[in-house]
């Protein structure tokens, strides 16, 4: 039994406002340096232009950080939203929160999509938004409590490390008997000791009486809460309606939400059995189309990816609804019952797993030529408990392996056996991560930062670890091989916060269908997904039930892949919450001003130019003859039809010398026709134009601009 010892640091009493069409028209600042609390007012200009969630996030960083401003300074500030639609308690996806802050990996604007019920539960409280700002060195607890109408800077030692104990003990210790009201964020010592920590958010699950737990995972979110000072940060609210978020029109959306649910009940089972495995059903697909990453992105396939296929993971989760939102007919969050992990602190003992999900099957499992499930597992609960992005930790560990693989670090260096495949290594840098020792606090420190440590202390050849060293603007690559498919090679590099698919995902259309051959149809495919995609993150939704689960006739529609009636229904719900008459083209210009004012901020923080659009050339093509090969017969073919290269006499070195050129050339091309559809400049800044034509050429925007070369 944990014996918490509380001490209020300081306390504020507030008036929870009516919740009105969506929005609590306030946000909550803390500042933990000297222990200010206080609310802010939102203004109808803000809801205007930035419209909530990750657009109420950036305003609040904007104002929050200066040019100078440093991940691990005070200044930084990790702002936590929901949105106008997040805490509907009946339509599919609507529990969302938004994270940003200064990231310690890139040190630009990071922004990660979590579910749990901390969002919803933090605007019924009464603030659309949460601010935190400051350091300290005492253990510190921050408890939001909409019941009471209160909120509390707290200081809490003996708390445990992991975050699920931390879960359930302050779920137990806030809940007052009832768990359901608790959602926790927390994270864990790998936060501490890496630069690539995570959050975890929990929400109560009363068929299995226990807090679990979703991930804000990407950027080192978790090491800056970590480096704040901070334990865990509590809300509490009591029974959730659906007239608390005041619709418009209830019936109106009572109608949209019924016809969504629906059709996800009926389609689900015939399409992607999302309630049953969730995004496992993935593996099987990617590997199918050459789009697993295996052995470090190296190659697309691999004839035991089955092992890890999601008919291996059916019977493993455990039965019974696996919503992490109220009334989330997806219930794709599922887990693993009475585990038993065979390292670390729990070794021996039953713990319950959340996931794995998709990415932590690739990143943990076939991109370090590890094709057991029961490791990915326990991969996957270390990663949790310890705070830790299992993407980063993933794609980290496997640029390690092949670097030990080809003699550019040895044992000398890692003081093990860093050969892919072997798993006991892989679980012992997870757990040296925790600890912040040995070889594992260096790959903590994630891959960009291991290019320069192996080039400075060890020798290694700093021009082919960036060819394979998967990072773009310092952060990890997600669990998608891009190589093949220009589009999604775009999607990566040019996305805001770098290399992760909530952007845009195209290999589909581009690689499998070729929907898009031409540069210009690319380009309006980078201008509308990233633009859609950010939608769900302004509103507190998530994105899984619009294109996971589509209509039975989809297919037969002009463009399948946009899913063209979701889109009218999520138009008809927002209108249906706010009372606004908007059709589907405007929710695309909201997002495109919230877009265009995050690449400023990150043009402000000294990124956001072509330079930083740049991508290794493994996400581009072969760095390796042996890569080249296991694709000769398509590689040979393209030099010959599309590049008009006469391939006979080449060696195998100097086609991919020669491939190189065409694709890298290729890729610069890609960004000048999407740079001109953003209305950006040719070093992807937007222009002045583009600035007014959005609203958001506030003084302090143009500034930047000035600044930058743009005026």
């Amino acid at each position: 039994m944990t014996d918490l010892k509380v001490r209020e640091i300081k306390r504020l009493a507030y008036e929870r406002p009516p919740i009105r069409r969506g929005y609590a028209n306030q946000t909550l600042y803390v500042n933990i340096s000297d222990s200010t609390i206080s609310c802010k007012p939102v203004s109808e200009k803000m809801k205007e232009t930035f419209v909530g969630g990750k657009g109420f996030d950036l305003w609040l960083l904007w104002n929050a950080v200066n040019s100078r401003t440093r991940w691990d300074s005070p200044e930084n500030a990790l702002c936590i939203a929901c949105g106008p639609l997040g805490g509907t308690p009946i339509y599919p996806g609507s529990g969302k929160s938004i994270v940003t802050a200064i990231s310690p990996t890139t040190g630009s604007v990071m922004d990660s999509n979590v579910g749990g019920f901390f969002g919803p539960y933090l605007k019924f409280s009464g603030f659309d938004a949460l601010e935190i700002q400051g350091k300290t060195d005492v253990p510190t607890v921050i408890f939001i409590d909409g019941i009471n109408k209160q909120v509390q800077v707290l200081e809490v030692t003996g708390l445990p490390e992991g975050a699920h104990e931390i879960s359930e003990v302050l779920t137990n210790h806030f809940g007052q008997g009832k768990p359901r009201n608790i959602s926790v964020v927390s994270s864990g010592p790998g936060a501490k000791h890496t630069l690539i920590g995570l959050l975890n958010f929990s929400w109560y699950d009363p068929k299995r009486s226990r807090a679990r737990l979703k991930q804000a995972g990407r950027g080192g979110l978790g090491t800056v809460f970590a480096d704040k000072g901070l334990k865990a940060i509590v809300a509490r609210w009591d029974t959730v309606t659906l007239a608390m978020n005041d619709p418009a029109d209830e019936a109106a959306l009572k109608e949209v939400a019924r016809l969504h649910s629906r059709e996800i009940m009926e389609q689900d089972p015939k399409q992607n059995q999302m309630s049953m495995v969730g995004t496992a059903h993935l593996v099987p697909i990617m590997n199918d189309y050459d789009l697993l990453p295996t052995h470090n992105f190296r190659y697309g396939r691999h004839p035991d990816a089955s092992k890890v296929g999601m008919d291996v993971y059916r019977p493993l989760f455990d039965k019974g609804y696996d919503g992490c939102w109220m009334g989330c007919s997806l219930a794709c969050s599922h887990g693993v019952k009475d585990f038993v992990p065979t390292t670390g602190p729990h070794a021996g003992q039953k713990v319950y797993v959340d996931g794995p999900e998709y990415e932590t099957i690739a990143g943990c499992g076939s991109n370090h030529g590890i094709f057991d499930p029961l490791h990915i597992i326990e991969m996957n609960f270390y990663c949790d408990n310890y705070g830790l992005d299992s993407i980063s930790v993933g794609t980290s560990i496997a640029f390690a392996m092949e670097c030990f693989e080809t003699g550019l670090i040895n044992k000398t260096h890692t003081g093990m056996d860093l050969s892919f495949g072997n798993k006991a290594s892989a679980l012992e840098i997870v757990h040296q991560m925790a600890r912040g020792e040995g070889f594992g606090k260096m790959v903590g420190q994630g891959v960009r930062r291991m290019k320069q440590i192996f080039s400075r202390e060890y020798g290694a050849d700093r021009a082919f670890m960036e060819d394979i060293g998967m990072e773009a603007k310092g952060l990890e690559f997600s669990e998608y091989m891009p190589k093949e498919s220009l589009a999604q090679q775009g999607g990566y590099g040019l996305a805001l916060k770098g290399p992760q698919h909530d952007e845009a995902w195209l290999i589909f259309l581009d690689m499998v269908h070729n929907f898009m051959p031409t540069f210009e149809q690319k380009a309006e495919a980078l201008h509308w997904f990233p633009l859609w995609r950010t939608w769900f993150g302004l509103c507190g939704l998530c994105k899984l039930p619009w294109n996971d689960v589509v209509p039975a006739d989809n297919k037969q529609t002009k463009e399948p892949a946009k899913v063209i009636q979701h889109v009218e229904w999520y138009t008809q719900y927002f209108n249906a919450v706010t009372g606004k008459s908007l059709v589907p083209a405007d929710l695309i210009t909201m997002s495109e001003k919230v877009y265009n004012f995050q690449r400023i901020l990150c043009l402000k923080m000294g990124y956001g130019r072509r330079e930083h659009d740049a991508i290794p050339y493994r996400s581009m093509g072969p760095v390796t003859v042996d890569e080249y090969e296991s694709r000769a017969e398509r590689y040979d073919k393209q030099l010959k039809e599309i590049y008009a290269v006469d391939t006979d006499g080449k060696d195998t070195a100097e086609k991919v010398k020669t491939l190189r050129k065409f694709r890298e050339e290729r890729y610069e091309q890609l960004k000048d026709a999407v740079y001109e559809r953003r209305g950006w400049t040719h070093d992807g800044i937007p222009t002045l134009d583009t600035v007014r034509r959005l609203g958001i050429d506030f003084p302090e925007v143009l500034d930047v601009l000035q600044a930058h070369g743009v005026a």
